[in-house]
């Protein structure tokens, strides 16, 4: 591969980059000499479970690492407990060392799915940050002016609005930056709502005196299944990486058709060429996009799990949604004679809340046995029932 063919590959779909000339250098120098170069992401184990939204930068780190990278893999254990409100209007909730600690150990298991582990170190930013003590903290805050950091979107928002921002906040970047400083990194990954950090971390291997500045490289947010926020665990829009593969292929076939392509963009392996073949032929009629989105379904959910498992998740979706029949591995839930429908659909997993169970009886989206409820307030009595919520939620109910 050349190494223009190798930097559309690294560009493609990302937002923004500071620095192209100097990643282009590293990756002409890897051609030429075969020398690999660092590039970093940080990930801060705030929930255990890592999503779609973050294999956006996993398969960037992923490409980097075909064209001559290898990935440092941060793990933000001391900046976690700290609480970071990029793109947020209020302070982040903090978490113990040990809710870190627990989440941290399912990341390093997540992402090997998508990085190579032989091209890849794990790095926990408590190693560096924890040593830097009180003398280092006060020389790293004296590198970085108030007025810069009021140039934050958030930070300056909450200023503007009277609304407090604690001295903690403000180390955020700083520490984060200084991870870049303590590992020496040539490129630092984000998303677009991460940029005044990752130049935070440009700005102080200047400061500290680097013989390098790394390049900054920002991707877009991935939308949620929704299509409208982005993928985020709390709003329930999210696919997550280690998902059920027939929960991941059935979720990735629901998103819209327009949505499609952003996720063909973003997560497929598929060349810019090869998607543009796609959405010509679609354009033309000459092919189907529930085809195409089957094909994006079976990609992501094989090399998330594996070919078979995707293949064995297709045809239970077939068999389900294509041949209206139940699904024959139904999970099952046990319940007392007595219990409200709303209650049953909440502890299943299969509603949010009450109230939304309660929105969805009212749209004519709940089924018990196939047939749909109208009853707000029905309750069960002894028995087995399928209970069913859309077209994809299913869960075997026994009541007693």
């Amino acid at each position: 591969m050349s190494v223009k063919e190798a930097m559309a590959d690294i560009t493609r779909g990302m937002g923004e980059c500071i620095g192209l000339e100097y990643l282009q250098s590293l990756v002409d120098k890897f051609y030429a000499t075969g020398e690999r170069f660092s590039a970093k992401a940080g990930f801060d184990p705030t929930a255990p479970d890592l999503h779609l939204g973050h294999a956006v930068l996993l398969n960037k780190l992923a490409t980097l690492q075909r064209h001559g990278a290898r990935v440092q893999f941060v793990i933000g254990d001391f900046t976690a407990t700290i609480g970071d409100p990029s793109g947020k209007s209020e302070t982040r909730k903090t978490l113990s060392f040990e809710e870190v600690l627990i989440n941290a150990k399912t990341y390093e298991q997540q992402v090997f799915k998508i990085l190579d582990p032989a091209l890849t170190d794990v790095c926990f930013n408590s190693k560096w940050l924890h040593p830097l003590g009180a003398d280092g903290l006060l020389v790293l805050t004296s590198k970085f002016s108030v007025a810069r950091m009021l140039e934050r979107d958030d930070f300056e928002k909450r200023h503007r609005e009277n609304r407090p921002i604690s001295m903690v906040e403000f180390m955020y970047p700083l520490l984060q930056g200084y991870d870049s400083v303590a590992l020496q990194s040539d490129i630092e990954l984000g998303g677009n709502d991460q940029k005044f950090n990752l130049l935070v971390g440009r700005f102080l291997q200047r400061a500290y005196g680097l013989s390098k500045e790394q390049s900054v490289l920002t991707m877009p947010l991935l939308e949620g299944l929704d299509g409208v926020a982005k993928m985020s665990k709390s709003l329930g829009n999210y696919i997550g990486v280690s998902e059920e593969p027939k929960s991941m292929y059935a979720k990735l076939l629901s998103i819209s058709d327009t949505l499609m392509w952003r996720y063909y963009e973003l997560l497929s392996a598929k060349t810019s060429a090869e998607i543009t073949e796609l959405k010509n032929g679609v354009e033309k009629g000459n092919l189907h996009p529930k085809a195409i989105k089957e094909g994006l379904a079976l990609e992501i959910t094989a090399r998330l799990h594996s070919q078979q498992q995707a293949q064995e998740a297709k045809a239970a979706f077939d068999q389900v949604f294509s041949q209206k029949q139940i699904p024959s591995d139904l999970a099952q839930m046990e319940f007392s004679a007595g219990v409200w429908i709303a209650q049953v659909l909440k502890e299943a997993g299969l509603s949010p809340s009450t109230s939304q169970a309660r929105r969805d009886i009212k749209a004519g989206g709940v089924r018990i046995d196939q047939e749909v409820l109208l009853d707000e307030q029905f309750c069960f009595s002894a028995g087995t029932y399928v209970v069913q919520v859309g077209k994809r939620k299913f869960i075997k109910a026994i009541i007693h």
